[in-house]
């Protein structure tokens, strides 16, 4: 992997794993034009750290102040808990889908109305504090898709704390929160993967510390950025995007092609 394919794709993965469009969907996609299959998962894992530490850097205060919320840390663990019996269960499964730009297109076809329907539920008023186990359960639900390449992390779990009454900041809060162990969690597991399978001697070790740090800085931009857009209450606006990269990637796909660009 060179230096400048690092790059791309750390930029790719700071600003599509904040803005509701899909970082896996568009890491697949990314992988196609590159050519890099072989290196895509360990990569990913590496980029996925580096936007871990943006989330941790944005938070930093709050996390602080969670230390005192025992009721909000044991709402996080709840939300974690559906997409954990997911990893463990499929992930061999979700390792292969990662590499069909199909599968990824039609995925991000149901970002797109998920991010839709945002307009007619972006009504409700529980802040961080009173966030109910069944909620947290709920968006838990939602996040459990999430591994789906073109199923955007930070819109289904948005949309689902906004589905169960949560405010839009809080729903983008606790979406921003919960994602801390789902990355910790996926890491976790791939490189125990990596270990099994003797690989981590072949990885390009520079390269990928410039991708994941491209995509430390490009996350903070993009996580900001996409707090003034739920502000505004203009969220549904990327359904627009997903909508058109999604047909697009399906048509390309089933013309034969490796690439919808």
């Amino acid at each position: 992997m060179s230096y400048w394919q690092a790059i791309v794709l750390g930029v790719i993965q700071g600003i599509a794993e904040f803005l509701p469009i899909s970082s896996s969907g568009h890491l697949v996609l990314a992988g196609s034009l590159l050519d890099m299959p072989a290196e895509n998962m360990a990569f990913n894992v590496a980029l996925h750290v580096g936007t871990l530490f943006s989330i941790v850097l944005v938070y930093r205060h709050l996390l602080v102040t969670l230390l005192k919320q025992p009721r909000v840390l044991a709402c996080i663990v709840v939300a974690t808990l559906p997409l954990v019996v997911v990893g463990l269960l499929l992930h061999d499964q979700l390792k292969h889908a990662f590499s069909s730009p199909l599968a990824a297109g039609v995925a991000l076809c149901v970002t797109a109305g998920l991010l839709w329907t945002t307009r007619w539920i972006d009504r409700g008023t529980i802040e961080l504090p009173d966030i109910t186990w069944k909620q947290a359960l709920m968006v838990g639900m939602f996040q459990a898709i999430a591994p789906i390449p073109g199923i955007s992390r930070s819109g289904v779990t948005i949309f689902g704390g906004l589905l169960s009454g949560m405010s839009r900041q809080t729903a983008a809060t606790f979406s921003f929160l919960i994602a801390i162990p789902a990355i910790l969690g996926a890491a976790t597991l791939e490189t125990l993967s990596l270990l099994k399978s003797s690989e981590l001697s072949s990885v390009p070790w520079n390269a990928f510390g410039v991708g994941a740090a491209v995509a430390f800085v490009v996350g903070i931009l993009a996580l900001k950025a996409l707090l003034r857009v739920i502000s505004a209450r203009r969220l549904y606006a990327f359904g627009w995007y997903c909508l058109a990269v999604g047909l697009l990637t399906i048509a390309v796909s089933l013309l034969g092609t490796t690439s919808p660009l």
